[in-house]
């Protein structure tokens, strides 16, 4: 069996500020950097054997401070990176729920049949997801693999592991857990397509 240790980084300003951050890349904000101190001494206990982070600055900060503190060189993926979330990203999520609540709600209730303007579906990231990690889950199988990527992108990535409908995407995106461990059965393989 393989386990994915699901990392989301510490937080950035546009966190703190409720922002859509999309693909912006923005660095940890001081809270983050001391989020991601206590975090990577929690996964010391973790017996993660290697570490893939997300592109963006805050992935990247995250991944160096936790790979220092478990031992491990974290490898950048460059084909993933958060969701594109287009015209939306830089706002705050209470100007687009009070600017477009119609389409705020489709967001949150069926995921999958809205595109930010200029943005990407989720199908489209999460077919980004596939081809990112199935050749990681084959080269990791049985291992312990620890991925850090931001909170939509978990989202995303957790369905591809779990094998679960895009539907179920935001399911624990209001958790202020920072990592979670999943199963992923390697006698299988990668989750199919």
């Amino acid at each position: 069996m393989t386990t994915v240790v699901l990392i989301r980084p510490g937080a950035t300003d546009y966190d703190e500020q409720n922002r859509i951050q999309g693909t912006l890349d923005l660095p940890l904000s001081a809270r983050g950097v001391q989020e991601i101190a206590e975090l990577a001494e929690a996964l010391r206990a973790v017996p993660v054997e290697a570490l893939y982070c997300c592109c963006g600055a805050s992935c990247i900060e995250s991944a160096k401070a936790i790979g220092k503190a478990i031992g491990l060189r974290p490898r950048k993926l460059d084909a993933l990176h958060n969701l594109n979330q287009g015209l939306w990203q830089g706002l705050q999520v209470d100007e687009v729920r009070r600017k477009h609540p119609r389409v705020y709600r489709q967001w949150c209730e069926a995921p999958t049949t809205v595109c930010p303007p200029g943005g990407e579906t989720i199908s489209d990231a999460h077919e980004r997801v596939r081809r990112a990690l199935a050749p990681i889950l084959k080269r990791n199988r049985g291992k312990v693999v620890g991925l850090i990527v931001p909170r939509t992108l978990a989202g995303i990535v957790r369905c591809y592991l779990q094998n679960r409908d895009l539907a179920h995407v935001w399911d624990g995106s209001d958790s202020d857990a920072r990592w979670e461990l999943i199963e992923v059965n390697s006698e299988q393989g990668p989750p199919p397509t």
